[in-house]
């Protein structure tokens, strides 16, 4: 069965371009090290929960939209190959210093697949 990563995340909306730039880059090299998928998904119809919702869970300021985005793999022993592939490319060590949006309050984890179409 295939593997998942996902990540939710606050963006500021003056950075979205920032962050589709660094997307676009981090995407060619997670699928250049054979991730199977890598998608990046923008808030549109996300309202604010009474006791949870997507903006509540990185705790959306004004000015930020949410990010949802999701890699998949085929295998959890896949994905960590991948990632280790990922991590140490030095196409990216730059941009992890400087990441535009706040990473302490991105959310993020790896996802045995329990049912595909």
């Amino acid at each position: 069965m295939s593997y998942a990563d996902g990540f939710v995340l606050a963006v500021p909306e003056a950075n979205i371009a920032a962050y589709k730039k660094l997307s676009t880059k981090a995407g060619k090299i997670w699928m250049e090290y054979g991730a199977l998928s890598y998608v990046e998904c923008v808030a549109d119809d996300v309202p604010v929960g009474k006791i949870t919702s997507f903006p509540r869970s990185v705790k959306l300021k004004e000015g930020e939209v949410v990010v949802f985005s999701w890699i998949t793999y085929k295998s959890r022993a896949h994905r960590d190959a991948v990632l280790k592939k990922v991590m140490a490319d030095p196409r990216l060590q730059a941009d992890m210093k400087n990441m535009p949006f706040d990473t302490k309050r991105m959310i993020y984890g790896g996802f045995k697949v329990l049912l595909e179409f």
